[in-house]
């Protein structure tokens, strides 16, 4: 057992598999109390069974750690507080939320139905405000305490995963709130874009050129829970991780402007548009050709 978070006590959400397991046990492993939550269902968030959190929390015992298991479904109010009320109630405080629960339900935008829409929103975005609403109020109260978001290079855009990407961008701009809302308690908030394998990276239609595993992303984690993250004024940042890559987003600004003092109208627009603003080219336009092909072959690449 290492030490690296002694003592802190982190609640992480969708932590049954993947990242968010390979981060409870990583958290645990360096002296952390975890509440390990996880619905249990599927990729397409059905079948939810409440045994997986559990398992997890055995896994955490065993070797030699302190956890409990909430089995929540953190897409509703009285879930993502009764993450949080879990940790206040065993150990008095909450040091650190992890986002990590999310589902796929894939569809082409002219596609897709609300009932494919809505469940992702719920679970990525949703999810993420609940534990961090709950939260935020026991640690604007501490005067401490960190909330980590999980998002995707999928903010991007996404060409069969518009409920999917628009959830990713908006768990940035809900970091970044929360960044600059809690600032003034002690308060960090940073989101995490992760390229690693799991069973939601294995429907990814073309090859990764870079990615790793589950465990490379828990110990960016570890560090964005740390005293050490804190004490250097990290907060309000995205940050990738692939392997043996770490990678911070830029922060969005205005690239060009240009004005008319006296008016714009769509004539002068196509003007000065073109050649004084332009335009800011979409990086995956010029992707889109191979991730078509990719998707149209009979072998996808498979990653576990």
């Amino acid at each position: 057992m290492g030490n690296f978070l002694a003592d802190k006590v982190i609640a992480v959400t969708g932590a049954g598999r993947g990242i968010g397991r390979a981060v409870a046990l990583a958290a645990a492993a360096e002296g952390a109390k975890v509440v390990v939550n996880d619905y249990g269902v599927a990729v397409d968030g059905a079948s939810p069974a409440d045994g997986v959190a559990a398992a997890v929390v055995k896994e955490i015992e065993a070797a030699g750690g302190e956890a409990v298991a909430v089995a929540d479904d953190i897409s509703t109010m009285a879930g993502g507080q009764r993450v949080v009320d879990t940790a206040v109630r065993r150990h008095g405080r909450i040091d650190g939320v992890v986002c990590v629960a999310g589902i796929l339900r894939e569809r082409m935008l002219f596609n897709m139905t609300e009932e494919e829409w809505d469940p992702v929103v719920a679970t990525h975005l949703k999810g993420t405000f609940t534990v961090f609403r709950a939260a935020s109020a026991v640690m604007r109260r501490q005067r401490s305490g960190t909330l980590i978001g999980f998002t995707s290079g999928s903010h991007q855009g996404s060409v069969a995963q518009a409920n999917y990407s628009a959830a990713k961008g908006g768990i940035i701009s809900l970091v970044r709130s929360a960044a600059l809302g809690l600032h003034k308690y002690g308060v960090t908030a940073n989101a995490v874009a992760p390229v690693a394998r799991t069973r939601m990276s294995a429907n990814v239609p073309m090859e990764l050129a870079e990615i790793g595993e589950p465990e490379d992303v828990a110990a960016l984690v570890l560090y964005l829970l740390s005293e050490q993250a804190a004490a250097q004024g990290v907060t309000g940042q995205v940050y990738t991780i692939a392997g043996p890559k770490i990678a911070v987003w830029a922060q969005p600004r205005e690239l060009r402007a240009a004005y008319a003092f006296d008016g714009w109208t769509p004539e002068r627009i196509a003007q000065f548009l073109p050649g004084s603003v332009g335009v800011d080219p979409l990086p995956l336009l010029s992707e889109l050709a191979a991730m078509e092909e990719a998707a149209r072959g009979p072998d996808r690449p498979n990653a576990r």
